[in-house]
């Protein structure tokens, strides 16, 4: 394990497993690194060295009151990077983590990578406005967080059946890996949970997706109740160039855990490619 200090004096926990071309995993909303873990391990025993990190308020990095704007989200990665010295890396984002890669595109012109991933990822705007008519209504991120400050156990029970799909497939993953994913959720601070939350409802990276000069892969599930895929990676894929865009049929948003083994081998051929 690693501890990356940012510039406002954040301690970031970082996984740092095998060697070889750095790949960095970014995690989404609102767990930890450790929902990686199948695709790190096997990407790291196919030769590659993998870092992924604990977002500032999640897990076991240190919980902030401030600082949780996509700038200071990118910067972080950007102290991920320099202090790991991963460079020619491979970065991939899941959720709210396609938010840095996009950000840290164009506020620190992609500095060190070779290759981005976009996994589920919220690219490139979730609210719907006059310009952004298949955005969500502010008024269901509102609910959202009065669900969250109401009883936030609760809220997530809910909101992970969707995320995994149970609540059309109820064999899609474990009974057991829903009590972990809400575990891991219930680490994170309120005020990371709520910030955030805020952060990658609001924040329009349309402006962002040219800054991608890299080739970039697109994996998003067609029945993703949680970011819709006509609203993300469908418009992502045509605002970035060199990008390709891989859709799951029938699958949800945690991809992760009930495709893990098709994810694993779609990175996988990304990165040798």
């Amino acid at each position: 394990m690693l501890s990356v200090t940012t510039a406002d004096q954040t301690k970031l926990y970082v996984k740092d497993w095998g060697n070889g071309t750095p790949v960095i995993l970014i995690h989404g909303w609102p767990l930890s690194a450790d929902s990686w873990d199948d695709q790190a391990l096997a990407i790291a025993e196919e030769g590659y060295r993998v870092l992924a990190y604990d977002r500032r308020g999640f897990g076991r990095s240190s919980q902030p009151w401030d600082g949780y704007d996509y700038d200071i989200l990118s910067d972080d990665l950007a102290a991920v990077i320099e202090q790991t010295d991963a460079q020619g890396a491979i970065v991939v984002g899941f959720s709210m983590g396609g938010g840095e890669v996009a950000r840290y595109m164009s506020r620190h012109g992609g500095k060190s990578l070779v290759k981005a991933a976009l996994v589920s990822s919220v690219l490139p705007f979730r609210l719907k406005t006059d310009d952004n008519p298949t955005g969500t209504e502010q008024s269901a991120f509102d609910e959202t967080a009065a669900a969250i400050r109401a009883d936030r156990a609760q809220f997530l029970t809910g909101f992970f059946d969707k995320f995994f799909g149970v609540n059309n497939h109820p064999d899609a993953v474990s009974h057991e890996l829903l009590q972990w994913a809400r575990d891991v959720a219930l680490q994170g601070s309120l005020k990371a949970t709520l910030e955030c939350l805020k952060s990658f409802s609001s924040t329009d990276f349309r402006a962002d997706l040219a800054a991608f000069k890299v080739p970039t892969l697109i994996i998003h599930g067609v029945d993703d109740q949680t970011v819709p895929i006509d609203a993300s990676a469908r418009l992502a894929a045509m605002g970035i160039a060199n990008s390709t865009l891989i859709e799951y049929a029938g699958a949800p948003h945690g991809l992760f855990a009930t495709h893990k083994q098709r994810l694993s081998d779609d990175l996988l051929q990304f990165f040798a490619s």
